[in-house]
C-alpha cells in the first residue's frame, strides 16, 4: 500500500495540534519547537509532493478514497492536480513561518498553537478534498481557529472583527451547501471529478432542481465573500486590522484563495456553460473592485488597513483571470493567487515588526526608519515593489499572465476594454504604495525613533525566506506555471473555446 502522503499532510498539523493539548503543563518554549516541529516536517511533505507530481501526467495524482458513508456515496476522497498543489504548497510555507513569526507570543502559547494548527489542517483539507462534503467540512473547521485567534489574540474591536468574519463567512457557507445539496439530489454525486465530467450546464440535470444558473450562484456565493469580492468585502479590513500579525499572514496568504480556488474548482469544472454566459457581469465586478480597492486604500492612514484595501484589489486581478477563460489568464489568475499570498504575507510581517518597535502603524506619524532599522527597510521596499508589479519579482510575472491572457480572451466581445480598466489598477497600486514606503522609511526621520531597534535573528528568518521566495518566483515563473497549467488544461476544455 503506498505511503498515504496527502493524508499525513492535512491531519499532521492536527496532530500537532493534540499532542500540544496533552502536554502536561509544558513550558512556553517546548510548546513554540512542537509547533514549529510539526509544521516543518508539513512544509517539507508539501515539497516532496511537489517535486513528486509528474508533470507527465498532468492528471489528478495521489489520489486516496476510502468509503467512508457508503448510504450516501459520501468518500474520504483527496487527490492533487496544479491547481491544487501550488495551494498546498503555499500553506506549507506559509504554516511554518507563521509559527515563527508567532515566536514571540507571551499570552497562552498553548492554546494560540493548537488553533494555529488548527488552522493549516482546515486550509490544507479544503485544497486536496475531491469530495463535496469533505470539502464543505474542511470549509467550516477554519472558522472557529480563526475566530478564536482574532478574538483572543487580536487587538483594537477584535470581537467585533471575529464576529463579522464568522458572520460573513457562515452566510456564503449556507448557500454552498444549499447548492452542493442540489447537486446531490440532482445527481446522487458528490465526487468533484465525476461532477465535472457530467457538463450539467450543457447535458442538463438527470433529476433538475434548480436551474444550472442558480446552482452556480449558490456556490459562488461561499467563494465571492472569501476571495473577496466587491461589494462583499468589506469584512476584510476589520480582521486584518485586529489580528495578530501571524493570522493576518495566513488570512491575506491563503484563507482568500479559498475563495478563488472553488471558482475554479466547482464553479466553471462543474458549471462551464454557465461561467461562459456569465463571464461578462463577473469581469466587470472584478474590475470595479480592482479600481474600488486601490482607490479606498489611497485614503487609508493605518498600515494594515492599508495593505487589507489593497488586497481587495489585488483579488480583482484573480476574479479578472478566472472569468476571462483563457489557458493564460487562469494560469495567470493561480499565480497571483500564490504571488499575492506570499507578497502580502511579508507585507503583513513587515507592518507587525514596525509596529512592535515603534507601536505606531499610523502614516503620518511615522517617518525615517531607514536610518534605525535598515533591514526592515529594505524588506519592506521589496515587498512594496512587488506588490506594484516591478519586473523581477513575482507581483510582475502573475499580473502579466492575467492582463495578457485576459487580453487575448475570446470570452466576450469587449473584454479587452475591461482588461485595459483593470490595467489602471497598477498605476493607482504604484501611487499609494510608493508614497507610503516614502512616507514611513524614508521621510523624514523623526528623533522619538532614535533608539528602535532593527530585525533580530529570529525576525530575519522568515522575511528573508518569503523575500527570497518572491525573487527566485520573478525571476524563473515557469517553476509553478508549468504545473498550475498542467491544472487549468482540463477546466479550458471544458470551456470549448
Amino acid at each position: 500500500m503506498p505511503f498515504p502522503i496527502l493524508t499525513t499532510i492535512v491531519f499532521l498539523p492536527a496532530l500537532g495540534a493534540v499532542v500540544l493539548a496533552l502536554l502536561p503543563r509544558p513550558g512556553d518554549r517546548l510548546v513554540r519547537y512542537t509547533a514549529a516541529t510539526f509544521t516543518f516536517i508539513t512544509f517539507i511533505l508539501t515539497l516532496l509532493l511537489f517535486q513528486s507530481f509528474d508533470q507527465k501526467l498532468g492528471t489528478m495524482q495521489f489520489r486516496e478514497r476510502v468509503p467512508w458513508i457508503s448510504s450516501l456515496n459520501i468518500n474520504f476522497d483527496l487527490g492533487v492536480d496544479g491547481l491544487s498543489l501550488t495551494m498546498v504548497l503555499l500553506m506549507g510555507i506559509l504554516g511554518f513561518l507563521a509559527v515563527l513569526i508567532s515566536w514571540k507570543v507571551e499570552k497562552r502559547v498553548r492554546e494560540y498553537f493548537i488553533w494555529l494548527l488548527l488552522l493549516e489542517m482546515g486550509v490544507l483539507g479544503v485544497f486536496l478534498s475531491l469530495d463535496l462534503v469533505l470539502f464543505f467540512l474542511f470549509w467550516e473547521v477554519e472558522l472557529m481557529p480563526m475566530y478564536m485567534l482574532i478574538s483572543i489574540w487580536g487587538t483594537g474591536r477584535k470581537e467585533y472583527s471575529a464576529t463579522k468574519f464568522v458572520l460573513y463567512t457562515l452566510t456564503g457557507s449556507a448557500f454552498m451547501f444549499a447548492g452542493i445539496l442540489v447537486l446531490y439530489f440532482s445527481t446522487g454525486q458528490f465526487d468533484m471529478t465525476v461532477l465535472s465530467a457530467m457538463r450539467l450546464s450543457e447535458n442538463g440535470f438527470p433529476r433538475e432542481i434548480l436551474p444550472a444558473a442558480a446552482v452556480f450562484f449558490l456556490l459562488f456565493a461561499a467563494f465571492a465573500v472569501k476571495l473577496p469580492i466587491f461589494p462583499l468585502h468589506t469584512w476584510l479590513p476589520d480582521a486584518h486590522t485586529d489580528a495578530p500579525t501571524a493570522v493576518s499572514v495566513i488570512l491575506a496568504g491563503i484563507l482568500l484563495k479559498m475563495g478563488g480556488y472553488g471558482m475554479m474548482r466547482l464553479n466553471i469544472s462543474i458549471f462551464p456553460g454557465v461561467a461562459r454566459d456569465y463571464a461578462p457581469l463577473l469581469v466587470l465586478i472584478a474590475v470595479i473592485g480592482v479600481l474600488y480597492g486601490a482607490a479606498v486604500t489611497l485614503r487609508q492612514r493605518d498600515l494594515k488597513r492599508m495593505i487589507a484595501y489593497s488586497s481587495v484589489s489585488h483579488m480583482g486581478y484573480v476574479l479578472l483571470g478566472i472569468f476571462a477563460l483563457s489557458p493564460v489568464s487562469l494560469t495567470g489568475a493561480t499565480l497571483q493567487m500564490f504571488s499575492h499570498g506570499v507578497v502580502t504575507g511579508l507585507l503583513f510581517a513587515m507592518v507587525g515588526l514596525v509596529y512592535d518597535k515603534t507601536h505606531l502603524r499610523d502614516i503620518h506619524k511615522l517617518g525615517g526608519l531607514s536610518r534605525q532599522m535598515p533591514i526592515i527597510a529594505v524588506i519592506f521596499s521589496i515587498a512594496g515593489l512587488a506588490s506594484l508589479g516591478l519586473p523581477g519579482t513575482s507581483g510582475f510575472a502573475a499580473e502579466f499572465l492575467v492582463f495578457l491572457g485576459s487580453f487575448q480572451s475570446q470570452a466576450f466581445p469587449g473584454i479587452q476594454l475591461y482588461t485595459a480598466l483593470g490595467v489602471l489598477g497598477v498605476v493607482l497600486t504604484a501611487g499609494y504604495m510608493l508614497y507610503m514606503l516614502q512616507k514611513v522609511l524614508y521621510g523624514e526621520p523623526k528623533p522619538e525613533f532614535d533608539d528602535t531597534r532593527d530585525a533580530d535573528f529570529l525576525e530575519r528568518v522568515p522575511i528573508f525566506a518569503l523575500t527570497a521566495l518572491i525573487i527566485a518566483v520573478g525571476l524563473y515563473p515557469a517553476s509553478l506555471t508549468n504545473v498550475i497549467s498542467l491544472g487549468v488544461m482540463p477546466i479550458v476544455g471544458r470551456l470549448g473555446f
